[in-house]
């Protein structure tokens, strides 16, 4: 991430933004404190809405649909081994 002293960010404010949305986020800082991250719509939007649910991310795994042979013990009670 890039980092800008707020009077140069100010300065250059469309590089700032330019650099935001085809670099990523681009770090503001006011007397060497961090202070706001510059961050592009496309960014923004993701964060404002929660990605889809568990199901739908497990659906976009490139192992989807891909058959497993799982075999278990098909009994009642299995025997554990308490330590």
């Amino acid at each position: 991430m890039a980092t800008w002293q707020l009077q140069e960010a100010k300065a250059r404010l469309s590089e700032v933004i330019k650099k935001a949305t085809k670099e990523g986020p681009q770090n503001i800082t006011i007397h060497g404190q961090q202070t706001a991250v510059v961050i592009s719509r496309e960014e923004y939007e993701q964060l404002r809405h929660p990605r889809g649910s568990f199901v739908e991310f497990m659906r976009r795994s490139p192992l989807y649909g891909m058959k497993l042979k799982l075999k278990r013990e098909q009994t009642l009670t299995r025997k554990a081994e308490i330590a």
